[in-house]
């Protein structure tokens, strides 16, 4: 089978830190052109990285007949306007989270990409490690029986004032940046989606963006709850509470690509760890997508579900303001 051949949107630190090493010897992916609005920037990044291509241009990569996909780390802000601007050159589609600034904007993107028959995804990369697969069957198959709750922890400490995740104007703060990932997952396991929700909010006096966000979310029966935080120490886990058992994510997000990940199940029975051997969720993420383009096949997550995704996030932003629950 061919390889995929792909271009990058940007030269993120993200990209350099997380993404660009799996894929150095994949046999799916090809890494062909990464472009920058600098074209110093972008030929460094071609060197250090080993790409044959740079761009001074996002436009100019697009133009590119050789360039079938394209990875889209810009900020969250832009998100909407390359979505539209990749279709329209006919390349498939692996956009960064969240897919837009809002579900109105991400349900008219996603749309638009199919019009122009291009594949799209939201890059949620932790759906694809082995450990949530088993998290999903578990859940399934009522190892804990029935669910009546989900907690989420995830937090950093970043108050850098240039950093994009601190800047309110392109999409920065708590709720964007890894809030996403507490109502995806939570909606992962629970296999549908929240009636309605309740916030609470606090912002930075300076910057602007939300670096504490807790929110509980009504599944109408089970709930599912979590705290983000930019400005907190650091830490990730993801707890479920059945009627029979629990169960724990250890490192749900950001595993590591070379060390064993665990999840904990207890039930009546006793306590289980079980254990899953290294794995690089980057990887899987890029080849699988790349399969589907390569196959014709749907892609692993539907774009679907970056609407719904964005439907809670605003009404999560909703009741921060009103103080109310509000409905997704």
């Amino acid at each position: 089978m061919s390889e995929l051949t792909w271009g990058v949107l940007s030269v993120s630190g993200h990209y350099r830190q997380r993404i660009q090493l799996p894929l150095r010897d994949s046999s799916l992916v090809k890494v062909a052109a990464i472009a920058s609005r600098s074209r110093e920037r972008a030929e460094a990044a071609a060197a250090e990285f080993g790409i044959p291509k740079a761009f001074a241009s996002y436009e100019d990569l697009l133009a590119d007949p050789e360039i079938r996909a394209v990875y889209i780390p810009l900020p969250n802000s832009m998100h909407a306007e390359w979505v539209r601007k990749a279709a329209d050159a006919g390349k498939h589609i692996l956009c960064e989270k969240p897919f837009t600034m809002n579900a109105d904007e991400t349900a008219a993107a996603v749309e638009y990409a199919r019009s122009r028959g291009v594949k799209v995804m939201e890059a949620f990369m932790y759906r694809l490690h082995p450990q949530w697969k088993r998290v999903r069957d578990l859940v399934k198959v009522g190892e804990i029986g029935d669910v009546h709750g989900v907690n989420v922890f995830f937090s950093y400490n970043n108050q850098d004032p240039s950093n994009i995740r601190n800047r309110k104007e392109v999409g920065g703060g708590a709720l964007y940046d890894i809030g996403c990932y507490a109502v995806s997952s939570s909606r992962f396991i629970l296999d549908r989606e929240p009636e309605r929700v309740v916030s609470r909010i606090v912002r930075d006096p300076d910057f602007g963006t939300d670096i504490l966000t807790s929110a509980i979310m009504d599944f109408g029966g089970p709930r599912a709850t979590f705290t983000v935080g930019t400005q907190s120490a650091p830490f990730q886990r993801v707890d479920v509470l059945g009627s029979k058992g629990s169960l724990t994510v250890h490192l749900p997000f950001n595993m590591y690509p070379d060390v064993p990940a665990k999840i904990t199940v207890t039930t009546s029975i006793g306590s289980r760890d079980i254990l899953f051997p290294p794995r690089d969720q980057y990887a899987e993420l890029f080849e699988q997508f790349s399969l589907a383009v390569l196959e014709d096949r749907p892609v692993p997550t539907p774009p679907q579900d970056a609407v719904e995704n964005q439907k809670v996030l605003d009404a999560i932003f909703r009741s921060a303001e009103t103080g109310q629950w509000e409905t997704v």
